[in-house]
């Protein structure tokens, strides 16, 4: 038996090892190059691997490119949660948690993969319910600390949440597109600032 549970654990290391390889190396072709433009074989070449270990981990490159997707998806929300862990102001924390996601988004691989590619490989759809899994808690949790301390005016939190989803989905792709890119982030996370702060409730 001892013996037994020593191969399964030797397996699923394999397994674990192989998965991640496929990831590592997707990732840095994913980062530089078109979705459309990479092959399956390209991949799979790159990782060492075969095509039979691409299909059994992801059913193929789609399912890795969605992984790879899941990373940094996973990672720009830790990063967010980090940055505001220890603010207690709400107010504060969306600020903070703003100029924190805007910086991920300015980093050459989230920005064209997470932003540009995503959308187009998976569809607006599966985008958007990656996103939203990793990110839309943060953001909701966001509004809601905010109407349970009455610091904005009692619009429905879900709503809020999609209006502030809407604009930080754009505002990334405007600022990398800006002639001086590092100045639009700052502009954009005062614009968010303004919005927000625009919900806050009369408390003369």
């Amino acid at each position: 038996m001892c013996y037994s549970w020593r191969m399964e654990a030797l397996r699923d290391k394999y397994a674990e090892n192989t998965r991640q390889a496929l990831i590592d190396a997707a990732l840095r072709l994913f980062a530089n190059r078109a979705y459309a433009d990479l092959s399956a074989e390209e991949l799979v070449r790159s990782a060492g691997l075969s095509r039979g270990a691409l299909y059994h981990h992801f059913d193929g490159k789609r399912g890795l490119f969605e992984a790879v997707v899941d990373v940094l998806e996973r990672q720009a929300a830790q990063r967010v949660q980090t940055a505001i862990v220890s603010v207690s102001d709400p107010f504060d924390r969306i600020d903070r948690g703003v100029g924190e996601f805007l910086a991920v988004c300015a980093e050459p691989d989230y920005r064209h993969i997470v932003l540009e590619q995503a959308p187009i490989a998976l569809g607006w759809q599966r985008f958007r319910e990656l996103d939203l899994q990793h990110l839309g808690g943060l953001l909701l949790g966001a509004v809601r600390n905010l109407l349970d301390a009455r610091m904005i005016r009692p619009h429905p939190a879900e709503l809020i949440a999609a209006a502030f989803y809407g604009a930080l989905t754009e505002l990334p792709l405007t600022v990398a597109a800006a002639d001086d890119p590092a100045a639009a982030r700052e502009q954009a996370a005062s614009l968010v600032h303004d919005l927000v702060h625009g919900l806050a409730a009369d408390r003369s």
